[in-house]
């Protein structure tokens, strides 16, 4: 193999003038590797014919290359650029390309691994090879046009973020405060558990089970207009019991202030994420908003599945919309091997969270969906998580029936004389 195979030329020392001469009325691919700075792509007029590799630093080189790139379009070569779909990273350039209306195109990160090998019998990738490998894909149609989101789309995606790392927050935040309760009032979390807001009131506003045991007429009223209804008098008597005499180390000045802090941070993390989910729900278009499968799934799912994977209706089918989930099964079997039957998890993991609980919601509530999962996990050998993943690729598909004017009815999403019920 030829040491310089795969050199790159900066794209100061290009000479555009004389490359598009070279692909003047030529279908040319303009195949990007994309990182965070060091940018390497190949320019092929024809397949694993490169005329050129370019490298350059992106932002500080890239209206410099952008520019050669349109002196290219202008001496008549038909452009397409290609790009891995990995991160964030290059979405910034691809909306360049396509601001001079440049034909964008996308390859999967997992092909451009998997083919390194097959392209020079080498398993090594590298920045210069990768690109080639793009460029590869892309000639064999192995890529996909890679259009802008839509503002509505790019809203509901920043809301969902939004909304994952507000989550993410108020998960640490209740990992803490669960620390300072075990060390101080082990018994509160088995008496209301710690997504009670009735108790994180209570210690945002005494700080300790002594002050609390202290001022026990003052905390039981507080108690009841927290929890209302929902909260037994039974076990207010039960938790303020619990807090004079409980097995925990007695706070300090200094830690009676700390647990204060922190069931205030619990509750502000709290209040934080369901704003921000109604900012999400707000988001989604009144047309996709009052669908019958929205009702089932809830509000917040169907806005999040609708920002994570699109447009039900902008599949071919339902089948490709449950692969866009990642919930397509694989299987790995060979001669008298056979491999269990698993989702392949390609899709992005947000949506597989949510479907997944409202899947367990569906099982908790529909009596339908209940006869149906027991009479499957009633078989030999079942397994149960198994199941709930079957029901999870049935919502998938139903959503997508549902985008293409099939009414939803839970009846049609399963099929009860198969199981055995009736």
């Amino acid at each position: 193999m030829s040491k310089r195979r795969y050199h790159c030329v900066d794209c100061k020392r290009v000479d555009w003038s004389a490359l598009g001469a070279q692909v003047a009325g030529a279908r040319t691919v303009f195949a990007v590797d994309v990182a965070k700075n060091a940018f390497v792509a190949a320019v092929q007029s024809e397949p694993e014919r490169t005329l050129l590799r370019v490298k350059w630093r992106h932002p500080q080189q890239s209206g410099e290359l952008l520019a050669g790139l349109e002196a290219l379009v202008a001496a008549g070569a038909k452009l397409e650029v290609v790009m891995e779909s990995s991160g964030v990273y290059g979405d910034a350039l691809r909306w360049q390309f396509e601001q001079r209306g440049m034909a964008v195109y996308r390859v999967s990160a997992k092909h451009v691994h998997d083919s390194a090998e097959i392209y020079d019998s080498v398993p090594s990738v590298h920045d210069a090879k990768a690109c080639e490998l793009i460029a590869k894909l892309h000639w064999e149609g192995r890529s996909r046009a890679w259009a802008v989101a839509t503002p509505e789309r790019r809203a509901l995606l920043a809301c969902t973020c939004q909304l994952a790392w507000l989550k993410d927050r108020a998960q640490r935040e209740r990992n803490r405060f669960e620390a300072l309760l075990a060390r101080h009032w082990p018994e509160a979390e088995t008496l209301l558990g710690l997504g009670s807001v009735a108790l994180l009131r209570l210690l945002a506003t005494y700080g300790s089970p002594a002050q609390i045991a202290a001022l026990a007429p003052q905390a039981g009223a507080l108690l009841r207009e927290s929890g209302g209804a929902f909260l037994a008098q039974e076990k207010i008597e039960l938790l303020i019991a619990s807090a004079e005499h409980t097995l925990g180390m007695p706070c300090i000045a200094e830690e009676r202030v700390l647990l204060r802090h922190q069931a205030e941070e619990v509750l502000n993390a709290n209040r934080a994420v369901h704003a921000a989910e109604r900012a999400l729900v707000k988001a989604v278009p009144a047309a996709r908003a009052a669908t019958p499968l929205n009702k089932v799934l809830g509000p917040v799912t169907g806005a999040v599945l609708l920002a994570t994977q699109g447009n039900p209706e902008d599949y071919p089918s339902a089948e490709s919309y449950c692969k866009g989930f990642g919930l397509n099964l694989k299987e790995r079997s060979s001669g008298k091997h056979k491999g269990q039957l698993k989702i392949t998890k390609r899709g992005p993991a947000t949506a597989r969270f949510y479907l997944y609980f409202a899947a367990l919601r569906l099982l908790r509530r529909d009596p339908v969906i209940k006869q149906w999962y027991a009479a499957k996990t009633a078989r030999a050998g079942a397994v149960k998580r198994k199941t709930v993943i079957e029901l999870m690729r049935k919502l998938a598909k139903a959503a997508w029936h549902q985008a293409h004017g099939r009414d939803f009815d839970v009846n049609r999403l399963v099929n009860l004389k198969a199981v055995g019920t009736q």
